[in-house]
């Protein structure tokens, strides 16, 4: 079961790179991993680094997606991605953390869905 889980959110993490590329962002990074955590991805539009977490369902029985992406995991996001901005000090004007549901083939993009 976990398998499948990890098929569909690639599925979902490809369907967010997509729309994001068809948006003008280029993509930095896929899956990117450190000790504290991972960022589904991050990308870069008009010098503003974007940190995406992709959310996948197909039904709203148990919800939006988006709604998975509680305090703890945002907590667990901003510190993943603070070791990727000592990383690309200077390359960047700003960030954000955005959050893309997928629901079917339905895709929400929410900016700044929470701030650090």
């Amino acid at each position: 079961m976990k398998e499948f889980n990890k098929i569909k959110g690639d599925i979902g993490e490809i369907k967010a790179c997509e729309y994001l590329k068809k948006h003008r962002y280029k993509i930095l990074e896929k899956n990117y991993k450190n000790k504290v955590g991972e960022i589904d991805i991050i990308a870069m539009k008009k010098k503003i680094l974007i940190f995406v977490e992709v959310k996948q369902r197909q039904t709203l029985e148990f919800g939006r997606p988006s709604e998975a992406v509680n305090e703890v995991k945002q907590h667990k996001i901003i510190k993943t991605a603070e070791s990727f901005l000592k990383a690309y000090a200077g390359k960047y004007r700003g960030c954000q953390f955005d959050v893309i549901e997928v629901l079917g083939d339905e895709i929400n993009h929410i900016e700044n869905a929470f701030w650090a």
